[in-house]
């Protein structure tokens, strides 16, 4: 069975609404077009498949237990946020897959938990629509940046590994706050890092709580309705909502024509 965790996850707070929503604009876009695009990295440039395959084989094969991983690895996550108590986001996915074992009753060693995390994550191919979406909206001058709860030297490798660096003006990372998003301060460092205006810049990502984040924040938004994504009814929602990132740039493309 092949498994695309886009289908399986989100956290309590990221709980989704089963009406499914057109990929397309939800309310009126902003008049002004933004100077830096932020986004999002696992999920909404990267497939994840691979992970959940290795999830499952760690956890005897019970690819119904890769939700659970997946929705207690956020969890602490936000735990970290809330006690100031900081770890890099693979090791919680590391302690969240043991946690998740020994819930089951199912032995796995702390240097098995480790391979079956580290090594799907640094080795994640970007969704088909990507790079011709990130070729349009680099053409169209807007300074391209990652934002992502991964550590440095994870981004580093995950962009090296997928060919995709050279799209990317620059990339952030929670290692230098030492929080973890949605937290708003997360965001707020991230437009002092490239000096912009939360209105003139956008965050993209295929998560409903990262897009609250950003939003609240008064960053432009811009939602990536990958399989299985839906925003969360009680959030403020999207300024764009597109299928892909080649949708997107498309979207911002037609509004930047005279």
């Amino acid at each position: 069975m092949k498994l695309n965790l886009s289908a399986i996850v989100l956290i309590g707070v990221t709980l989704m609404s089963s009406t499914t929503i057109a990929a397309e604009s939800v309310k009126q876009p902003p008049r002004e077009l933004p100077k830096v695009i932020f986004f999002d990295v696992n999920e909404t440039l990267l497939d994840l498949g691979n992970v959940a395959l290795s999830v499952t084989k760690a956890l005897d094969g019970r690819d119904d237990l890769v939700a659970s991983w997946f929705t207690t690895m956020l969890h602490y996550s936000l735990v970290s946020n809330a006690i100031d108590d900081y770890h890099h986001f693979s090791d919680i996915g590391v302690a969240a897959l043991q946690l998740v074992a020994q819930q089951h009753h199912i032995a796995l060693t702390q240097a098995e938990a480790k391979q079956a995390i580290q090594v799907p994550f640094g080795d994640l191919q970007p969704h088909q629509d990507v790079i011709q979406g990130l070729k349009r909206l680099q053409a169209m001058g807007v300074k391209l940046v990652t934002l992502t709860n991964s550590s440095d030297a994870g981004i580093k490798s995950q962009l090296q590994n997928a060919k995709l660096t050279q799209y990317f003006d620059k990339s952030l990372t929670v290692q230098s706050v030492q929080i973890f998003k949605p937290d708003l301060r997360v965001y707020q460092w991230a437009l002092e890092q490239m000096d912009v205006d939360a209105k003139q810049s956008m965050l993209v990502a295929a998560h409903a709580w990262d897009i609250a984040g950003a939003a609240k924040a008064g960053m432009q938004t811009a939602f990536i309705q990958r399989p299985g994504k839906y925003q969360f009814e009680l959030f403020e929602k999207a300024d764009y909502v597109a299928s892909d990132i080649l949708s997107l740039a498309e979207q911002l493309s037609a509004r930047k024509k005279p």
